[in-house]
């Protein structure tokens, strides 16, 4: 949906709050809390619509136990889901500041609250030709004057790539603190997000993959020394996600803290992995009303 759809259709917390409802409650109202079905409506003057338990006497909204949880702008929140489904390189909380007339700081807790739903983890593993990668962010863009090393040796922060060739991407920030970027780590990497069984294994000529060909799977290399293509062995598809990470980094939000890179990170693989849903916007919203 387009941010003109979405403002046309949800201009009012009332609406937003009957939207939810459907979404959360399709087959009747359940308690959050104790998963009762035995409620009823409960006025309160003041709060929005909230409904009673008759099993655990709690009362609730459908907001409650979600991300939504005491969300006071639910129609500005919607405005700032739909910018940042329909933004390739994402959007920085001052450039949704200006266009939605929003404080800078409630942007950005709206956005980081929409992120940590885009970051939950995938269940499917992937398979067919694996292009693995890493990439480092941080710095300044290459051509800049100054200092701006690059690559394993930096302080920057390490972010580790598989990616099913013509489907998704799983990305994960590696802590520099507590592991090193050797074949230990980039192996639990692959085999947590890939059926090995079922899967060949692309990548460059980096020392840590080089045992992955003993992991039970089949490995080719590709040595940019020498190439970028040479057949069907490539990591173009990894590499072509990276730029998406980096026109975030330096053309959207110019800094993020480490604490935080894999809510960026995981956003931008999250619009990536779901170009082509035409539901996406009711998608996420659905996985905003799960329990957090």
């Amino acid at each position: 949906m387009t941010i003109v759809e979405i403002i046309r259709k949800y201009q009012t917390q009332e609406q937003c709050i009957q939207f939810l409802e459907k979404a959360r409650w399709a087959e009747g109202v359940i308690c959050p809390y104790c998963n009762s079905t035995k409620t009823g409506a409960k006025k309160e003057s003041n709060r929005s619509p909230r409904h009673q338990c008759y099993s655990c006497q709690k009362s609730f909204s459908v907001t409650s136990g979600t991300i939504f949880d005491n969300a006071k702008l639910l129609p500005q929140w919607f405005q700032i889901l739909a910018l940042m489904l329909n933004a390739k390189k994402s959007l920085s909380s001052y450039q949704i500041s200006r266009d939605l007339g929003l404080r800078q700081g409630t942007a950005l807790k709206i956005q980081n609250k929409i992120r940590v739903a885009m970051n939950t983890k995938e269940s499917i593993l992937l398979q067919g030709i694996i292009e693995m990668d890493e990439t480092y962010i941080g710095g300044k863009p290459r051509g800049n004057v100054g200092k701006n090393k690059r690559g394993r040796g930096t302080n920057k922060t390490a972010v580790v790539g598989v990616q099913e060739r013509g489907g998704e991407v799983r990305v994960e920030v590696v802590d520099r603190e507590k592991e090193s970027m050797n074949f230990k780590t980039l192996k639990r990497i692959f085999d947590d997000n890939v059926d090995k069984i079922k899967s060949i294994l692309v990548t460059d000529e980096y020392l840590g993959y080089a045992p992955m060909g003993n992991n039970g799977v089949s490995h080719f290399v590709i040595n940019h020394s020498e190439r970028f293509v040479a057949g069907d062995v490539h990591t173009n598809s990894i590499e072509g996600f990276w730029s998406l990470i980096k026109r975030a980094w330096y053309g959207s939000h110019h800094h993020y803290s480490k604490k935080n890179t894999h809510l960026y990170v995981g956003e931008t693989s999250y619009v990536y992995n779901n170009r082509k849903n035409k539901n996406l916007f009711i998608d996420t919203i659905e996985k905003m009303l799960e329990k957090f």
